[in-house]
C-alpha cells in the first residue's frame, strides 16, 4: 500500500472499523495469548489490535511503515494509558531476533503482506508453538443491505475496485499457511450487526480503500452526495444495522 492509503487514517481507526473485544476475550481464552506475553502486531498502525492486547497485559511490538499512522496509533495509546514499541520499518524488510515472539497478530492487513516472504520471517521470529494470528473484520453485502448497495456506489466511483461482493472469509490463506510449513491450524468466525448512524456510515465508505485512494475529491464528493441520497431513500432508519464478519486464522509455529 503506498503513502495515499494512510489519508484519512483517523476515519480508519475509529470504533466502527476497531476490532471487538470478542475478538481479545477469544485469544485470551483459547491461550494463544496471555498477559506478559510477548506479541509482534504487523502493520500495527491500522487497527486496534496492539493496542487491545497491551492493556489486557501482553507485552508489545509494532511494526508499520507508515509514519502517520504509527503517530495516530501512539497517540491513541497514550490515551489508553499502555505502551507499545513502534518500529516503523516495512515488514518484509523487517530484522528481529529468531524466537522473540511468542505471538504475531495481523489484524486487516494480510491481504497487503508480501505473504510468502512474511510467513517465512514469522515462523523464523516466533518461538516454538508460537502462533501466528491474522484476523479480518470486514462488512457484509448480503442482498440489498446497505453495504451491497454502497457497493454498488463505489463501483462506480472507482470501476477498477475488485474487493467487493466479499464474504469475509479467505480460505487461499490456509493453503499458504500451510504450505509455510505452520501446523495445529485452526478457524474460527462470528457475524455481528454493528449499529451505525448515516454520518458515521458516509466516513467508513469514504474510508474505504477504494475510496481513500482516489486522487479525484470531485469524484468522491459525488460519490458523498448520491451515498447520502441512497441512505435517505433506501435506508432511513437510524442506527442502520451493518453486517460484519470477524474471521480468525490461527496457527502454530513448528516445535522446535
Amino acid at each position: 500500500m503506498g503513502e495515499d492509503f494512510v489519508r484519512g487514517a483517523s476515519e480508519r481507526l475509529r470504533p466502527v472499523t476497531e476490532f471487538p473485544e470478542v475478538f481479545f476475550e477469544r485469544l485470551l481464552a483459547d491461550g494463544w495469548v496471555w498477559p506478559g506475553c510477548a506479541v509482534l502486531d504487523l502493520h500495527c498502525g491500522g487497527s486496534n489490535v496492539a493496542r487491545s492486547l497491551a492493556a489486557r497485559g501482553c507485552e508489545l511490538t509494532g511494526i508499520d511503515h507508515s509514519a502517520p499512522l504509527l503517530a495516530h496509533a501512539a497517540e491513541l495509546d497514550r490515551l489508553a494509558g499502555v505502551t507499545v514499541k513502534q518500529w516503523r520499518a516495512r515488514v518484509e524488510n523487517a530484522d528481529f531476533p529468531a524466537a522473540s515472539f511468542d505471538a504475531i497478530t495481523a489484524g486487516q492487513c494480510w491481504q497487503a503482506c508480501e505473504r510468502p516472504r512474511t510467513l517465512a520471517l514469522a515462523r523464523g521470529w516466533l518461538r516454538p508453538g508460537g502462533r501466528l494470528l491474522i484476523a479480518q473484520y470486514e462488512w457484509l453485502p448480503l442482498a440489498g443491505n446497505v453495504v451491497q448497495d454502497s457497493e454498488r456506489l463505489i463501483l462506480g466511483c472507482n470501476p477498477g475496485w475488485t474487493a467487493h461482493s466479499g464474504s469475509g472469509l479467505h480460505p487461499l490463506w490456509l493453503k499458504e499457511v500451510a504450505e509455510a510449513g505452520f501446523v495445529d491450524l485452526r478457524t474460527w468466525s462470528l457475524d455481528q450487526e454493528v449499529p451505525c448512524s448515516h454520518a458515521a456510515w458516509r466516513k467508513r465508505v469514504r474510508a474505504c480503500p477504494a475510496v481513500a485512494t482516489l486522487s479525484d475529491e470531485a469524484r468522491v464528493q459525488r460519490l458523498d452526495v448520491e451515498l447520502m441520497a441512497l441512505l435517505a431513500e433506501r435506508h432511513p432508519n437510524e442506527p442502520m444495522a451493518v453486517p460484519y464478519r470477524l474471521w480468525v486464522v490461527s496457527a502454530a509455529a513448528p516445535p522446535g
